[in-house]
């Protein structure tokens, strides 16, 4: 099956180079470009893509409006995964992306190498940023989140069971699944389908968005443990 990718940047130079990188893998190809969230948002009222290579700083229409718009609509089946590109590690702006429903976000110097494997996991439906890189995120710009009470946590996170909630605690301490079913003696396959279940009934797109809610509802605390 052929990725259909779009690149959103404002940057004419640096689409030409992810371009030329992308039309040399045998199951990718880039079937739309953009400078701006406006003309994304216009080009993907026909046509039809699978990830979206999103830029944040741009004119007109910034990249994290616009994936707040685009994953609007995000459980869809056929609706584009965003992975956003950022200019800098720690980025405020790749931070608001991931709340608005990115699936994660990567430098813009990224090797040719790891990108296309981002855009693959992305494609995939699997988490394309480290798990420790968003907890660093997530840790720096905490304070941007609103405060929430344990009594507003508990109506999203009683819908776990127990052992959910444990691999949520751990998915958002920046665990990888191995690690996760090294730490709780489970199969890797257990874990995976832990995982599945808890984006299922907490409604959400990725791990990536599993991570974020965590720290909204103080499952987690700016440090990576426990919550009150």
């Amino acid at each position: 099956m052929t990725i259909r990718v779009m690149l959103v940047d404002d940057q004419a130079l640096l689409r030409t180079g992810f371009r030329m990188v992308l039309a040399a893998q045998p199951d990718m190809e880039v079937v739309a470009e953009a400078g701006d969230g406006v003309q994304a948002l216009e080009v993907l009222r026909s046509t039809q893509v699978d990830v979206i290579l999103m830029d944040v700083r741009m004119p007109h229409l910034d990249g994290v409006e616009a994936t707040r718009r685009i994953c609007e609509d995000g459980r869809k089946d056929d609706a584009p995964k965003v992975l956003i590109l950022t200019t800098f590690d720690l980025d405020e702006y790749a931070f608001s992306a991931l709340k608005a429903g990115a699936s994660g976000f990567m430098l813009k110097d990224v090797p040719p190498d790891e990108l296309l494997a981002a855009i693959r996991a992305v494609h995939s439906g699997d988490a394309v940023v480290a798990p420790s890189t968003t907890r660093r995120l997530l840790d720096r710009f905490t304070p941007m989140l609103p405060a929430t009470g344990a009594e507003q946590a508990r109506p999203q996170l009683e819908r776990l069971t127990d052992r959910e909630r444990e691999v949520l605690l751990l998915v958002a301490q920046g665990l990888s699944n191995g690690e996760i079913a090294a730490r709780l003696v489970l199969s890797e396959a257990t874990v995976k389908t832990h995982v599945g279940r808890i984006l299922t009934k907490l409604s959400l797109r990725d791990r990536v968005q599993a991570v974020v809610l965590a720290y909204e509802t103080g499952l987690v605390r700016a440090g990576g443990g426990p919550g009150a």
